[in-house]
């Protein structure tokens, strides 16, 4: 199981838990809205440190980046293992080309 996977077993473990126990349950706690909204800010955060140069900084955005993004997803009850088969559905598969089949 790769840290990605050992996370997001992580963050469902904490659905339903004490919000005073765990940040990810204070997260979930406060909704989808203010986990997308924090997705965003650690977002932001790394498009900085990538643009600085530093990869140290970058590298721990990244993290925090991959962190909000599957609380995000487990607030709208959309599993890690959802999201990768749909990047082995699209593997193969030119990126214009499935940019055009999403927009058709």
């Amino acid at each position: 199981m790769s840290a990605l996977e050992r996370l997001a077993a992580t963050i469902q473990s904490r659905r339903g838990a004490d919000p005073a126990s765990s940040w990810t349950a204070q997260l979930l706690a406060r909704g989808p809205e203010k986990c997308a909204e924090k997705f965003g800010e650690e977002a932001v955060e790394a498009i900085i440190e990538a643009v600085r140069g530093d990869r140290d900084r970058l590298t721990a955005e990244a993290a925090d980046v991959l962190y909000h993004l599957l609380v995000m997803l487990a607030a709208r009850d959309v599993t890690l293992d959802q999201v990768l088969a749909e990047l082995d559905r699209r593997e193969g598969v030119s990126g214009v080309a499935e940019k055009a089949a999403r927009q058709g």
